[in-house]
C-alpha cells in the first residue's frame, strides 16, 4: 500500500503541514539542486527520517579530468558547467550537517541514466530526445563532437535502481557517497551507432565535429560537453559493490536502447520533433563544411 503526501516543498508552510506528523526510513532527494534547496530539506527533515539520500550527479568529479578511471574519492571541481557547481556545494552543506548534528545524509552520483522515454545521445534535445533518431531515419547528419572515440558510460535506470534500492535504509552507507553506474563502456560512436541500429538504420551519416567548434557557435552547450560529456568517464563501481553485494549493471546499451525506439515508435504522439535544435545543427554543419571547404581550398594551392 502506497500513501500520496501532496504539497509544494518550495513553500514552507505547505511543505511543513504536509509532513506533519510523519517520518520514514528514508527519504530520497531526486529535484535538489542547490546548497539552498538542502538546507530548506534539513529543516523539513531534521528528526523525521533514518536516512536521507540526495541525488548529486557524476558531474561533479574533477574537470579536467586527471585520470581515465573515476572513484568516489576523485576531487570535486567542474570550473565549466554551473549545474554540477551547484551539486557540489549541496553535497558540501549535507555532509556538513552530517559533521554538526548528525543529519544521516548519503550521496547518490549517477552518471547519464536513461529510460525507455529517453534517446540519451551527447548533442541532443533533452526534452525532445527523439529529435535525432528521426534525423538519422531521413538521412540527415548527426554531431558527435570530436572524433567520437572518447569512452563514455551510460546507465539504464533499471540499474541504477537496484542499486539506489540495496541503500536504502542500510546504516553503514550513511556519510558515504557512491556513484551507481554501468559498466559497459563504450565510445560516443558506439553509441550512436547503435542507436541507429536500434531505429533500423544502417550507415547513419556521423558528422565529428571538433568540441571547441561546436561550443564557440552553440554557447549553450559548454557546460555539458567541456564539464562532462566530452572527456572519457570511466568509473569504479568498487564500493557500491562493496555494500550492496548483489549490485550488477545488466542491461547492455543495445538492448536498452531498443527499448526505448520501441517506446518511441509505439505512439506517433511521442516522437516529438525539436525544430529550433534541428535547425541550429543544420546551420551549425553549413558552417562547418563551409569552413572546412574553404579550408581545402587554402591548402590546395
Amino acid at each position: 500500500m502506497t500513501r500520496h503526501l501532496t504539497g509544494d516543498i518550495n513553500d514552507p508552510s505547505a511543505a511543513r503541514a504536509a509532513l506533519d506528523g510523519h517520518s520514514w526510513d528514508a527519504v530520497v532527494q531526486w529535484i535538489a539542486f542547490t546548497p539552498q534547496e538542502i538546507e530548506r530539506d534539513i529543516e523539513l527533515f531534521r528528526g523525521r527520517t533514518k536516512q536521507y539520500l540526495f541525488i548529486s550527479s557524476a558531474s561533479v568529479y574533477q574537470k579536467p579530468a586527471t585520470s581515465h578511471l573515476i572513484t568516489e574519492s576523485t576531487p570535486l571541481a567542474n570550473p565549466y558547467w554551473e549545474y554540477s557547481r551547484n551539486k557540489i556545494a549541496a553535497e558540501e552543506r549535507l555532509l556538513r550537517a552530517l559533521r554538526e548534528e548528525g543529519f544521516p545524509g548519503v550521496i547518490v552520483r549517477p552518471s547519464l541514466t536513461y529510460g525507455e522515454t529517453l534517446i540519451p545521445l551527447v548533442i541532443n534535445s533533452w526534452g525532445r530526445s527523439w529529435t535525432v533518431v528521426d534525423r538519422m531515419r531521413r538521412g540527415q547528419p548527426c554531431i558527435v563532437p570530436g572524433d567520437g572515440n572518447s569512452l563514455w558510460t551510460i546507465t539504464h535506470n533499471s540499474d541504477f535502481a537496484a542499486g539506489l534500492v540495496g541503500l536504502l535504509g542500510l546504516h553503514e552507507a550513511l556519510g558515504h557517497a557512491f556513484h551507481i553506474t554501468s559498466d559497459e563502456v563504450l565510445t560516443w560512436n558506439d553509441f550512436y551507432r547503435k542507436t541507429a541500429e536500434a531505429a533500423g538504420v544502417a550507415s547513419p551519416r556521423l558528422i565529428h565535429i571538433a568540441t571547441d567548434f561546436i561550443t564557440a557557435c552553440l554557447p549553450g552547450e559548454c557546460g555539458s560537453l567541456y564539464g562532462d560529456k566530452m572527456i572519457s568517464s570511466i568509473f569504479d563501481n568498487s564500493k557500491i559493490k562493496r555494500f550492496v553485494p548483489d549490485y550488477i549493471a545488466h542491461m547492455r546499451f543495445s538492448d536498452g536502447i531498443k527499448e526505448s525506439v520501441a517506446w518511441f515508435d509505439a505512439d506517433p504522439a511521442r516522437r516529438q520533433i525539436d525544430e529550433p535544435a534541428n535547425a541550429a545543427w543544420d546551420r551549425l554543419i553549413r558552417v562547418y563544411e563551409n569552413g572546412l571547404n574553404a579550408a581545402k581550398m587554402e591548402f590546395s594551392v
